[in-house]
């Protein structure tokens, strides 16, 4: 036990004695993770917004004032004709197009039905499909209040048009603050990509710097050398989750409903199945920027798989089965259902087992890797 503390402390050492590394640990996560939560944000804004209105009537300039009163479009100026205003969408000027049909507001009153014409930029993808929910959640209400406006007539009788009401009720985000959702996942990334480059890089170091074929012929055991090296790195993965849970609640707000201590206790699991990796990718590689592009060739694909920026449920079925395989994913689901669901220990029993398992096979294998002379 002396030898694993002795160890420890020598790391420790290294660790705050390298004064390039300090920011690298401990200042550039918690800025990553203020700037990223504020920047990934499924919400779509300044939408530039154009019209042509052909019709010049009350109804199409109440319909546009509509547009023009929504903090998500940007009305950028009217055109004369489609034509030109498909030129200014063609050089990138304009994001979306409503064009109103001459006679559209004779064509309410008479005949209670119209057509309009709306063209959005679809190159992101993504972003033309919540403009699209934006623009008809638009026109959906001006129909319902222009249809109260103009009344139907029933053998005299003036009669009300009948609307359906809809009262949502969201629940764990009821302000549907995109940072309540992306916060946590993001300080799952943060804790994980500073644990695993850490460690990945760590043994590597002793290899370039000559020092680890020294250790390999003194009495230290292997699994003492092994503790004693990821260890620091274990505490330092529990102090950036500290801070940024810190972080999440004091300057985001970001609800934590349940047992905290839940958190702490899946984290340090977690944690040794990430170490574990990092110790498995160093011992396969002998210089620091091989371990280094090999942790973040890992760890792409580990994001982009894990449900943070994309569902996983929207992924196909293959890729859906491939998540299975990834550690992040069941740590962006714990965090966010403690914090925000309340979720208990029986929850999230499933998502702790398939962890602590992963953890002991990873672990096994990167502990057999690495060769030490006894």
């Amino acid at each position: 036990m002396k030898t694993i503390l002795f160890i420890i402390q020598k790391e420790f050492k290294q660790i705050f004695r390298n004064k390039s590394m300090l920011p690298i640990i401990f200042i550039l996560p918690l800025l990553q993770l203020v700037i990223l939560s504020n920047a990934a944000s499924f919400e779509v804004k300044n939408i530039k917004f154009s019209f042509v209105d052909n019709d010049h009537s009350a109804a199409s300039r109440e319909l546009i004032s509509k547009f023009q009163a929504s903090t998500y479009f940007n009305v950028v100026t009217d055109f004369k004709s489609k034509k030109e205003a498909d030129l200014q969408m063609q050089n990138g000027n304009v994001d979306v197009i409503l064009e109103i049909p001459i006679h559209f507001e004779r064509n309410l009153i008479k005949q209670q039905n119209t057509n309009l014409s709306v063209s959005i930029n679809a190159i992101d993808g993504a972003a033309a499909g919540v403009s699209n929910v934006y623009i008809s959640q638009i026109i959906t209400g001006y129909n319902q209040s222009i249809q109260t406006q103009l009344q139907t007539y029933n053998q005299g009788i003036i009669e009300q048009p009948e609307n359906i009401m809809t009262i949502p009720s969201f629940w764990y985000n009821k302000t549907l603050n995109y940072k309540t959702f992306m916060v946590p996942g993001i300080l799952v990334l943060l804790v994980t990509m500073l644990t695993l480059f850490l460690s990945s890089m760590n043994i590597v170091r002793e290899k370039e710097v000559g020092t680890l074929e020294q250790i390999n012929v003194t009495p230290i055991k292997k699994h003492q050398f092994i503790i004693g090296k990821l260890f620091p790195f274990w505490v330092l993965g529990l102090v950036i989750l500290t801070v940024g849970l810190i972080i999440a609640k004091v300057i985001f707000s970001v609800p934590i409903l349940g047992n905290i201590f839940l958190i702490y206790g899946f984290t340090s699991v977690y944690l040794i199945l990430i170490l574990g990796i990092g110790l498995f990718i160093s011992n396969h590689t002998e210089t620091q920027q091989q371990a280094m592009f090999i942790a973040w060739f890992f760890t792409v694909i580990f994001i982009l798989m894990s449900g943070l920026f994309t569902p996983i449920e929207s992924m196909p079925v293959w890729a859906q089965k491939v998540t299975l395989l990834n550690p992040i994913r069941y740590f962006v689901e714990v965090i966010r259902m403690v914090m925000l669901k309340g979720a208990t220990f029986t929850d999230i029993k499933i998502q702790l087992g398939v962890i602590v398992i992963y953890a002991m096979i990873v672990n096994g294998l990167a502990v057999w890797s690495y060769k030490k002379v006894n």
